[in-house]
């Protein structure tokens, strides 16, 4: 197994709060500031060990007597677009992907409000305006950038916040129209990442942390093959 070394610094533990996904639990953060001569290798050294990215931070749940959130990530080069994958992608065809520098505007956030209504209406992220979401998108020391998915009448219809790593794509966050529920936009925008990053030679799409118990969460395991850090590395999962 390959060792990663992190380069020396300070890290800072977050106090317990309520858990987001599974209740009641408290979830604790290891959590570093992406500062120094060069960012985007300390971003894909802290990426391999597990860390996740938010504004300037990496972070990585450190939460006691709890080890529910474990990093996953796509093996693109060996995915398949199986029948009941291509039937998402079928249903998407008519959608354009446009890559745009991480700007934020007006547009986006109506649809980045609307969708967290709808679906995370309780969540952390329920209350953000306009400066959150700037600042989620646009504070970042890293490769980064916006991917807007338009339809066949240039609707905005899905907007995907990517970091470009060493080995692929992390996928930061992603929103979407809810009342396109037909298309299946949160998987189809997985779908387009994997392929755009298998199509680039590179070799995995990072999901975040997969958290089985968590019906949020647990849907990652489905994009098969895909790989899980253990103690012993990163291993494929098998389920």
């Amino acid at each position: 197994m390959k060792r990663v070394e992190i380069p020396s610094r300070f890290f800072f533990s977050t106090p317990p709060a309520p858990c987001p996904y599974l209740p009641g639990k408290l979830e604790k953060k290891v959590v570093t500031l992406l500062a120094g001569k060069d960012p985007d290798h300390l971003h894909n050294t802290l990426s391999l060990a597990g860390f996740r990215r938010s504004q300037d931070l990496a972070y990585r749940p450190a939460c006691e007597n709890c080890n529910a959130c474990i990093p996953i990530r796509v093996a693109t080069r060996r995915f398949e677009l199986k029948k009941h994958w291509r039937r998402i992608w079928n249903k998407n065809e008519d959608l354009v992907a446009t890559e745009i520098t991480s700007i934020a505007t007006e547009e986006h956030y109506v649809l980045f409000a609307k969708y967290l209504k709808s679906r995370h209406n309780e969540g952390g992220m329920s209350d953000m305006d306009y400066n959150d979401y700037k600042a989620m998108v646009e504070d970042s020391p890293v490769k980064s950038r916006l991917t807007e998915f338009r339809n066949s009448i240039g609707v905005l219809v899905a907007v995907c916040l990517t970091d470009q790593m060493d080995d692929g794509m992390s996928l930061v966050y992603s929103f979407y129209e809810p009342d396109e529920a037909r298309r299946s936009l949160g998987s189809y925008l997985i779908l387009w990442h994997i392929v755009r990053t298998k199509s680039e030679g590179q070799y995995y799409v990072y999901l975040g942390y997969w958290i089985e118990a968590s019906p949020k969460m647990s849907y990652k395991s489905r994009f098969a093959p895909c790989e899980i850090l253990t103690k012993d590395g990163w291993i494929e999962i098998k389920l």
